[in-house]
């Protein structure tokens, strides 16, 4: 068979995804098996970009229900809120951290640490959630944090890398946001965005025991030659810094649940292909490393496909997700899935039938207004009948100037959910 238009079979497959991972439509039967006390307070907090979406869930869950009054507040990326009733919505930065953020989880803080043992924190946890409540221990300061972070996203570190640091400099990670509410009961509602969906490391594990440890932190730094504030250096340093650990009687009564998996809304995307006629492989949702070396990487098994090297039939739709990174050279605007793409362009060369998506499925790739962009076997033909040159655009890190010469950035808008990055290589 064809696939008459594989740009629309592409964006259908991304809308998939991120319908899978809705927290209006996945929250609402978590939130049934979670008793509410009777006599006690419920309190909802959260950070994250589907953070306001959360929040609307819970509300439409719960708010005309026994067990008291809903009350709380969470905070999100700018642009990101909704309107609510009785859960506040703070927008702030992301992925650098400002005041705002600061303010939000200082009042978050002062929340927790007002319950008693008859009430419950609610935890509503998402991607973003780490820049969105960075808030400096005591001796930090805001200022040197976010020359850190700014420093941590330049070199390439992963996510996972970029959260233990954060975990070891900031009130409410690392489980010490469920410390400071003990001895209320904590539920923790992560919405997964990092390989592997380890409750410690989305938004930073609130309401988690950290697996890792200063030691972890300062081995993080050195590896990228980063050398922080003295403040920081000296805080890193010192063994009473240490954040809680599995058995901490702080956190006896906190419990975390991871709702939607990234791994799940690429299932849903290779159900929708499935149905649509063309055969779908999930290669998993745990790629990481440079975006230009996956691409590269995706070209090759694109090639394969394309000369009959693979069991795959043709056509065929390769699904993957995961994280990668960018490491800062040039002065472009770029944005890792963007970069994936490039990358993919320059190494497919043109080849024929070779067609490709590839977004953030919140909607936006790094700090830009797009998702993410789609090519085509004639994106560099185009692109050189404009003047545009894709070699010196990814030298450059300015994929996103190149995709939105040709017209071809995937635009959405906040979607209010994130379960990391989609990719599709569509082998017609």
């Amino acid at each position: 068979m064809t696939v008459p238009s594989p740009r629309a079979f592409l964006r259908s497959l991304f809308d998939a995804a991120v319908a899978a991972a809705d927290p209006r439509r996945i929250l609402p039967p978590v939130l049934a098996t979670i008793p509410r006390p009777a006599p006690g307070r419920t309190l909802v907090v959260g950070a994250g970009k589907a953070a306001a979406a959360m929040a609307v869930a819970v509300e439409d869950a719960w708010g005309d229900k026994p067990g008291g009054r809903i009350e709380g507040l969470v905070v999100t990326r700018y642009g990101h809120g909704l309107p609510t009733r009785s859960i506040e919505v703070v927008e702030a930065g992301h992925p650098n951290p400002d005041e705002a953020g600061e303010a939000s989880a200082r009042r978050m803080l002062a929340m927790a640490e007002g319950l008693g043992e008859d009430d419950l924190l609610l935890a509503l946890v998402s991607g973003g959630g780490s820049a969105l409540l960075t808030c400096p221990l005591p001796g930090l300061a805001l200022a040197d944090l976010k020359a850190l972070t700014r420093a941590l996203l330049a070199c390439g570190a992963s996510i996972h890398e970029i959260n233990c640091v954060r975990k070891h400099l900031c009130a409410l990670f690392g489980g010490r946001l469920a410390a400071a509410a003990h001895p209320a009961r904590v539920v923790g509602l992560a919405i997964s965005d990092v390989p592997g969906d380890n409750p410690s490391v989305i938004a930073s594990g609130p309401t988690v025991p950290d697996e890792s440890t200063l030691a972890d932190a300062r081995a993080v730094l050195a590896k990228y030659a980063i050398a922080p504030a003295s403040s920081i250096a000296r805080h890193l340093a010192d063994p009473a810094n240490e954040t809680p650990k599995l058995g901490d009687p702080r956190l006896a009564r906190a419990e975390t649940r991871v709702v939607v998996t990234p791994q799940a809304a690429l299932e849903a995307a290779a159900r929708a292909s499935a149905e649509a006629g063309v055969p779908a492989f999930v290669l998993g949702d745990r790629i990481e490393g440079e975006a230009r070396e996956v691409g590269i990487a995706m070209a090759g098994i694109a090639k394969g496909i394309g000369r009959g090297a693979h069991s795959l039939p043709r056509p065929c739709a390769v699904i993957s997700g995961g994280e990668t990174t960018v490491t800062v050279r040039g002065k472009g605007r770029g944005g890792r899935n963007v970069e994936f793409l490039l990358a993919l362009a320059v190494a497919l060369d043109g080849q024929a039938g070779i067609h490709a998506i590839a977004c953030d499925t919140d909607g936006i790739d790094g700090t830009e207004d797009n998702a993410g962009a789609i090519l085509g076997p004639d994106s560099l033909a185009r692109a050189a009948a404009q003047g545009l040159d894709p070699k010196a655009a990814l030298a450059d890190n300015d994929a996103y100037a190149l995709f939105a010469g040709l017209g071809d950035l995937v635009v959405t808008g906040p979607t209010r959910t994130n379960v990391n990055d989609f990719r599709v290589v569509l082998a017609t």
